[in-house]
């Protein structure tokens, strides 16, 4: 009877301890079962962390690189902006630049419009006072030669000259009448030479002449001489020229 209540005690424990164990198995394993799980949860959530700090970091790195794109490329609006304010600068500044051309033309024109008026100014003063010069050198010339002939004439008005004084005042003005026409011929054929005036003096056998002329060639001096030497009979040594 001992025996088999040993035996039934026996049989129990065994059960007893076979359900501790399956007990105890069973806690260890929904124990790891849970550490597996929240290990591979914390482990997919740091996955899904990191994948969302990488996708953080990814747009972080697309909106510096769009940044850099955008900053390394110009507005299109404001490149043309640009352009245009540039082309205005270049059209303004090349409109200064002709307008100071034009400017400098002008003054440049206005400075040798104005040269050109002084030279005409001045060359029609001198032709002005060379006219002038002939013009009363011959007055003078003749107001001389008129003086001398009322001078002759007078003495032969006069009752109480003699008739050899006569003679001599009526030969003086024979001789100045004729140096008036000689001249008048010298100075007439001087003039078919391309002189355009000219006035000769004569002081008894010396002759002077003076040309208007800016400058006198040889050829010129030579014709002169020549034709007051013919018509006056005179030598070319007593022949003086000048020009005015």
């Amino acid at each position: 009877m001992k025996n088999i209540l040993k035996r039934n005690q026996i049989i129990i424990w065994v059960i007893a301890l076979m359900l501790v164990s399956a007990g105890y198995l069973s806690y260890s394993g929904n124990k790891i079962d849970n550490t597996v799980e929240t290990s591979t949860g914390e482990a997919e959530d740091e996955t899904k962390y990191a994948g969302i700090g990488d996708a953080k970091l990814v747009n972080s790195n697309n909106v510096i690189e769009q940044n850099e794109q955008v900053a390394m490329v110009p507005n299109t609006e404001e490149n043309e902006t640009w352009e245009n304010k540039t082309e205005n600068t270049d059209v303004n500044a090349s409109g200064l630049v002709e307008n100071d051309e034009e400017v400098s033309s002008s003054v440049n024109s206005n400075e040798e419009n104005n040269t050109g008026n002084e030279t005409v100014t001045t060359n029609s003063k001198l032709n002005k006072e060379k006219e002038e010069y002939f013009s009363e050198s011959r007055l003078g010339r003749e107001t001389m030669y008129s003086q001398m002939i009322e001078s002759y004439q007078k003495i032969l008005e006069s009752q109480t000259i003699s008739e050899t004084q006569k003679s001599i005042a009526q030969t003086e003005i024979q001789n100045i009448n004729a140096t008036k026409n000689k001249i008048m011929i010298c100075e007439n054929l001087i003039k078919t030479k391309g002189i355009e005036d000219l006035i000769i003096f004569v002081n008894d056998k010396s002759i002077s002449v003076v040309v208007k002329a800016d400058k006198l060639e040889q050829e010129q001096i030579a014709q002169i001489q020549n034709i007051i030497t013919r018509e006056m009979g005179v030598e070319p040594e007593n022949i003086h020229i000048s020009n005015k």
